[in-house]
């Protein structure tokens, strides 16, 4: 990492031409071009997948179990020594290790990737939610207004008889009393009453 550093600091600088640079640290042209780019080192990438000569013919069936495991319930999911005793009898002659770092890497790029969320000041969500309460001795089913202000955490809530244009507009007047301003932005859940029609 020093290296890497010193070469870039060096060559950035203009204390080192890049061919000066090859000479002094006998590094190839590809090399330097590749720490001019980086800021730190990428580490080392194949450049292509490992041939599986003897798991290759069965990688589509570990994909098909892992793939139904989604619908089944947990404890009925297959373990790694369960599918590498279905690969068994398919025909199968490799060992457990094998198949497990396979299952491992399969599950790994089938993962869900979850993106974080950068909330600005003076922005706002708005979403309409349902809830079934007992008003005047009854149950009944209600809509309320929710609006929130995700950086400071400030929320406020309204409920309404019903989910319509009318709450819509009175939801956000109140909201903005609430609050004391109007939010410079902000962000609807596909509210059926703020979106009139979906384009493709």
């Amino acid at each position: 990492m020093e290296f890497w550093s010193e070469v870039r600091r060096r060559v950035l600088t203009g204390e080192l031409t890049k061919r000066a640079a090859l000479r002094e640290y006998d590094i190839h042209w590809d090399t330097v071009t590749k720490i001019l780019e980086n800021e730190e080192s990428p580490g080392y990438r194949k450049w292509k997948e490992r041939e599986k000569p003897v798991l290759g013919p069965f990688i589509p069936l570990i994909r098909a179990i892992l793939e139904a495991d989604k619908k089944a319930p947990k404890k009925q999911r297959h373990t790694v020594k369960r599918i590498f005793e279905r690969l068994r009898k398919q025909g199968y002659a490799g060992g457990i290790t094998v198949v497990g770092e396979d299952v491992r890497c399969l599950k790994q790029r089938s993962a869900e990737v979850f993106m974080p969320l950068l909330h600005r000041v003076g922005e706002a969500q708005a979403d309409f939610g349902e809830a079934t309460v007992v008003y005047r001795g009854q149950e009944r089913k209600i809509a309320f207004f929710v609006m929130t202000l995700p950086f400071s955490d400030a929320l406020f809530c309204q409920a309404f008889p019903r989910e319509c244009s009318e709450s819509f507009q009175e939801g956000h007047r109140r909201a903005f009393e609430f609050f004391g301003g109007v939010p410079k932005r902000i962000s609807y859940d596909n509210s059926r009453i703020a979106v009139s029609k979906v384009i493709g």
